[in-house]
This record gives structure tokens, C-alpha cells and sequence, in this order.
């Protein structure tokens, strides 16, 4: 019985990052782009997020560089797709959302109102 629980432990171990994998993608940021209040310039970095959702907290990495964590709304959709969408405010592109495969990210501070 003890041998059946160890492989239970064993198999549970590793199937945690097959699911924390979910939760991340790598994007390319084309052009320098704010991100709250943060520059991030252009180059490859790690998009994770956490939370159970609408309401998340993303994490973009750029690999042995710079990272900022906001909240952001997760939003199910089929893009089919990646792609970073920004906004021009005050002669600054500023980073709206992260649109993934099957989901998109709306980051917080977005404005509705089309401003």
C-alpha cells in the first residue's frame, strides 16, 4: 500500500508543472511599450499568469531582464492567434492586451470608455 501512495506522491509531483504550464506563453514585443508604469523594450519575454480568473495577475519576463506583474482580466476566446495589442496615450504605446490562442489578456487600467 505504501508503494501505491510513494507513485501516487511521485506521479502528482510532476503533473504540477504540466498544469503551471498552461499558464504561460512566450510572446515578441515588437516596439517599446509601457506596461503600467514600467518601459518595457522591444525583445522576447514570458507572459505567466495566476489566478482563478476573470481576475488575474500577469507576469511579463523578458529572460535574465526586466519584468512587471499587473492585474489583468482573462477573457475566453478562440484567436487562434498571438498577438500584443497597445494604445497610443500621450505619445506612448501602452500595452492593452495579450491575445493567446484560446484566451485573451486585458490588462488593468484599460479604459472602456475608448479614451
Amino acid at each position: 500500500m505504501k508503494r501505491y501512495f510513494g507513485f501516487a506522491i511521485i506521479l502528482a509531483s510532476l503533473s504540477v508543472p504540466a498544469f503551471a504550464a498552461k499558464n504561460a506563453q512566450n510572446v515578441a514585443i515588437l516596439d517599446t511599450v509601457k506596461v503600467g508604469s514600467t518601459q518595457l523594450a522591444p525583445g522576447h519575454y514570458k507572459v505567466t499568469w495566476s489566478g482563478a480568473g476573470p481576475n488575474v495577475e500577469v507576469t511579463i519576463a523578458e529572460k535574465g531582464g526586466e519584468s512587471v506583474t499587473v492585474p489583468a482580466k482573462l477573457v475566453q476566446s478562440k484567436n487562434g492567434h498571438v498577438a500584443i495589442l497597445t494604445n497610443s496615450i500621450g505619445g506612448a504605446n501602452v500595452l492593452e492586451s495579450i491575445q493567446l490562442n484560446d484566451l485573451s489578456l486585458v490588462l488593468g487600467g484599460v479604459s472602456n470608455s475608448g479614451e
